[in-house]
């Protein structure tokens, strides 16, 4: 029990700080930060492989990439193969927006780095990394599809 409440617990907090000190400021949700990173790192996506790679439902991603549309953020447009589906994708704006906020979050990261030491950091990222596949792999894991 230990390890799952400080896993939790360290997440949160994480994931707290990094939404007050950056992404708040930043006119974002530490939600909104999720999909827009996905979406720069993986390129466009179906709004439910989206969601998938963002962790997040697709009811959120659904509601979030309006909000994100309006905004000028990011763009839905349906697929060429299918165009009952809906294909997300960053504009212009939403890729000069997301480096900007990418860099004052990952000066955030690397304080809460910091607070270890470089043995300390590969081993907690090994131990993560184990958890993951772990989670991945064993079917007796229940995991958002």
């Amino acid at each position: 029990m230990a390890m799952v409440l400080l896993l939790h617990r360290v997440a949160n907090t994480v994931v707290y700080d990094l939404e007050s000190t950056v992404h708040r400021p930043a006119g974002w949700s530490w939600s909104a930060f999720r999909l827009v990173f996905t979406l720069w790192v993986s390129g466009p996506q179906e709004a439910g492989r989206a969601a998938a790679l963002a962790g997040m439902s697709r009811a959120a991603v659904s509601s979030l990439s309006k909000t994100l549309d309006a905004s000028g953020v990011l763009e839905r447009g349906p697929d060429a193969r299918d165009g009952r589906t809906v294909v997300l994708s960053l504009t212009g704006k939403g890729s000069a927006a997301l480096e900007e906020v990418f860099l004052v979050h990952n000066r955030r990261e690397a304080e809460w780095a910091g607070l270890l030491t470089p043995d300390e950091l590969g081993t907690l990222n090994a131990v993560l990394r184990k958890l993951a596949r772990a989670a991945h792999d064993q079917e007796w894991v229940s995991r958002r599809r």
